[in-house]
C-alpha cells in the first residue's frame, strides 16, 4: 500500500462524531477561554489601555497578533487533513512577518537613532517571555488534543504551527497587558515568546500527531 493510501484509509477510519473541523473550533474556544481565565485573574489589561487605544502602535500590536493567530488556525486545518491543499492559508501565514517588518521601518525612519535601544529593550522583556508561552499552554493542549482526530503527513509541523496559532492567541491576550508599543519590541520579544511556543507545539506534535 502507498504511503497516501495508508494516510487517507486512517482518515477514513477516525471516529465518527464531531467532525474536526467543529472539534479544533470548539477546542480553540475553550482554550481561549481558559487563557482569559488566566489572564483576568492574574494580570489584567494595562491602566491606561483607553489612552493607549487612542494610538497606531497600539493598536498595531493586535493587527499582527490576531492575524498569526487567524492565518496559523487555517493552515493547521490543511496540515492535518491527508491530501487537503493549504490554498491561501500558508501565504497568510507571512502576512504578521511582513507587517511587523513594514512597521519596524517606519519605526526607525520617524524615531530618533538614540530612541531605538530603550524602545527595543522595553520595560516588560522577561515578562513578555514568561507570560505569552504560560498564556499559550491552553490553547495549545486543547488544539494538540483536537487535532488527534486528524492525520498529518507532517506531525512535527503541525504542532508547530499550532504553537503558532497558540501563541498567536496568547499574545493577542498579552497585548493589553503590556505597555510596550513599539514595533521594535513587538517584533523582537513577541516574536521570541511565539518561537519558544513553536518549539513545544513540534515537539509535541510529534508524539501526540503521529500515526
Amino acid at each position: 500500500m502507498k504511503t497516501d493510501d495508508l494516510i487517507n484509509a486512517i482518515s477514513e477510519d477516525a471516529p465518527v462524531g464531531w467532525s474536526l473541523g467543529r472539534a479544533f473550533g470548539l477546542a480553540v474556544i475553550v482554550g481561549t477561554a481558559l487563557s482569559a481565565v488566566i489572564f483576568f485573574v492574574g494580570f489584567r489589561p494595562r491602566p491606561d489601555i483607553a489612552a493607549a487605544a487612542e494610538t497606531w502602535r497600539f493598536l498595531f500590536k493586535f493587527v499582527v497578533t490576531a492575524s498569526l493567530a487567524v492565518s496559523a488556525c487555517g493552515l493547521i486545518l490543511r496540515l492535518v487533513r491527508p491530501g487537503a491543499r493549504s490554498g491561501g492559508w500558508r501565504l497568510a501565514l507571512v502576512i504578521a512577518p511582513l507587517l511587523l517588518i513594514g512597521a519596524v521601518v517606519v519605526e526607525l525612519v520617524v524615531m530618533p537613532s538614540a530612541t531605538w535601544g530603550t524602545r527595543w529593550v522595553g520595560v516588560n522583556a522577561r515578562y513578555c517571555l514568561m507570560l505569552i508561552p504560560l498564556l499559550a499552554l491552553g490553547p495549545l493542549a486543547c488544539m494538540l488534543y483536537a487535532l488527534r482526530q486528524g492525520a498529518p503527513e507532517n506531525p512535527g509541523r503541525a504542532g508547530a504551527v499550532a504553537g503558532l496559532a497558540a501563541s498567536g492567541i496568547a499574545a493577542t491576550l498579552y497585548a493589553s497587558h503590556c505597555v510596550d508599543d513599539s514595533p521594535l519590541f513587538v517584533a523582537t520579544w513577541y516574536s521570541l515568546a511565539a518561537g519558544l511556543v513553536t518549539v513545544a507545539g513540534y515537539v509535541a506534535g510529534r508524539r501526540l500527531l503521529r500515526w
